[in-house]
């Protein structure tokens, strides 16, 4: 590469990472009006009542412990008791800073793991190793991280499949309530047939029901059966152009996430206005904390409103759509 062409790349790259810098500095101030409101609470079953937002363990990849715990315990201060996490984040540190943060809060929050195995013996060690990192008993929910096929139905409740782990680890109370995620809507509906499950982690965004007609079918079977819908990516927008771009704007966000202030406002108010319990924002401790404020002024959208933000994603590309779309 010639070296004018490398240093302009380099001068347009820290540009674009001050700009994006700037933008979440101000978002967040706009939103600090709503910052000492408590997060409001909805029933995930007769038992359990879980804050409308849950906090990703990602948000703390990335920060010295000192931080994070200092993220946790606010949070835990404005209302926040679901906590979600995987061994994957961060390819451990997730765990491993959310354990030292939430010590002194464990018996107050409703902590859930995931298990990305679907053989019977990977999902137990999965499982043993994630309480001993998460220096905890039980899981208060437990569940099949990423479904994404068939095949991977079909594994985890073969002889010698994961599902055999959860139900007897369940029995044996190391998990309290069980449940799994997916990005695929086919995935999912046929794994609501197979089990009596207490909650489902699926994507539920304005952009994926307006352009890939993606979420409604899995939203209303879930209600049907009586499961908890937990739902990601309510503040997606669409997919990044490059890499390049991502890198320098989140780069703990796969997906371009809305950088509008008043907008995230209206997709956060149309997740939480669908029959879903919690949302979990993405993994940017910028946008997390933005999404936090949101959620404590939350109003559910009304017809006219929810009208109108579908209309607005006619030219976006989902992040997710079904095959028909």
């Amino acid at each position: 590469m010639r070296r004018r062409s490398f240093i302009k790349r380099v001068s347009l790259s820290a540009l674009s990472t001050t700009v994006a810098a700037s933008y979440w500095r101000e978002a967040l101030a706009a939103t600090m009006g709503s910052a000492d409101q408590p997060i409001p609470k909805r029933a995930y079953n007769s038992r359990v009542q879980l804050s409308i937002l849950g906090f990703g363990g990602i948000v703390l990849v990335g920060q010295e412990q000192s931080a994070a715990n200092h993220e946790v315990a606010r949070a835990v201060d404005r209302g926040i008791n679901y906590f979600d996490v995987a061994p994957s984040y961060g390819k451990g540190e997730a765990e491993q800073k959310l354990a030292l943060a939430l010590k002194p809060f464990r018996d107050r929050v409703f902590l859930a793991e995931k298990s990305g195995r679907r053989d019977a013996d990977g999902f137990r060690a999965e499982l043993e190793h994630s309480l001993k990192v998460l220096q905890t008993d039980h899981f208060d929910l437990f569940q099949l991280h990423a479904m994404k096929t068939m095949e991977d139905v079909k594994q985890v409740f073969s002889h010698g499949g994961a599902m055999e782990v959860m139900v007897k680890a369940r029995e044996e109370g190391k998990i309290r309530h069980v449940g799994f995620s997916a990005h695929d809507e086919e995935v999912a509906l046929e794994l609501l047939d197979r089990f009596a499950w207490d909650s489902v982690l699926f994507p539920v965004n304005y952009v994926c029901y307006a352009q890939g007609n993606f979420g409604p079918r899995l939203v209303a079977k879930a209600k049907e059966k009586g499961v908890a819908c937990l739902a990601l990516k309510a503040l997606a927008f669409t997919p990044w152009e490059s890499k390049e771009e991502k890198k320098n704007s989140n780069p703990k966000c796969w997906y371009r996430p809305i950088n509008d202030v008043d907008k995230a406002r209206s997709a956060l108010r149309f997740t939480l206005s669908e029959d879903v319990v919690s949302a979990i924002p993405p993994g940017d401790e910028r946008v997390y904390r933005i999404a936090e404020n949101l959620a404590g002024a939350f109003q559910p959208l009304t017809d006219s409103e929810r009208r109108e933000l579908l209309a607005s994603a006619h030219a976006l590309e989902p992040i997710f759509k079904s095959p028909s779309a």
